[in-house]
């Protein structure tokens, strides 16, 4: 089993900036891939970002040079970085981390004022 923790969120206004992390631990593989995930009300859950063991990482291009995903020094860390946020960005938002299985953290709330 692996176990996420998600830390971050909040309320910000339009144009600000917030910081998500999420750790993973348990029993954790050393290739993997961790991301993010929203959902706002009404809607699918979507991907917003997604980061590789290797580094690689996939983008939504509504959050194509607003957000940037990274791993800190511990690869089972993943940092969500989100500037110029826009009202569009209120959404609940949920770590995923995947390997043979799928994982998925509790899910922390994003509330873009305009």
């Amino acid at each position: 089993q692996v176990q996420l923790v998600e830390s971050g969120g909040g309320l910000v206004q339009a144009g600000g900036s917030l910081r998500l992390s999420c750790v993973a631990s348990g029993s954790t593989f050393a290739v993997n891939v961790m991301g993010y995930y929203r959902q706002a009300p009404g809607k699918q859950r979507e991907l917003v970002a997604k980061i590789g063991s290797d580094d690689s990482t996939v983008y939504a291009d509504s959050v194509k040079g607003r957000f940037t995903i990274s791993r800190p020094n511990t690869k089972n860390t993943v940092v969500l970085r989100m500037n110029s946020l826009k009202p569009e960005d209120t959404a609940v938002y949920y770590c995923q981390y995947l390997d043979i299985k799928t994982y998925w953290g509790q899910g922390t709330q994003v509330t873009v004022s305009s």
